[in-house]
């Protein structure tokens, strides 16, 4: 799922993904970015190769935002999109 979305950010690098996620009872914002990953509330691994997204994740939200992202002024392209929808999306993209 992690990497699915990666993927997109490359293939749409005017783009970043803003994701609402809960993971063993804990919730976390996690913005992506021309195939990298970075938690927003919690550390994020050095090492590009330690997924941010484990497996167990709940896809809560899905934003999709104009790079470069500005936290004080971001520029929504649309905003809270689930994960069934945004499925669609990849395989719009041939994801």
């Amino acid at each position: 799922m992690g990497q699915r979305l990666e993927q997109y950010t490359l293939k749409r690098p005017s783009e970043v993904l803003l994701i609402s996620v809960a993971a063993d009872g804990q919730t976390d914002e996690v913005a992506i970015f021309k195939g990298f990953s970075s938690s927003l509330m919690n550390p994020t691994s050095f090492d590009p190769d330690v997924p941010i997204l484990p497996d167990n994740v709940k896809i809560l939200s899905i934003d999709r935002l104009q790079s470069p992202y500005n936290p004080n002024d971001p520029r929504y392209i649309e905003k809270g999109i689930s994960w069934e929808d945004f499925q669609q999306v990849l395989a719009s993209v041939g994801l």
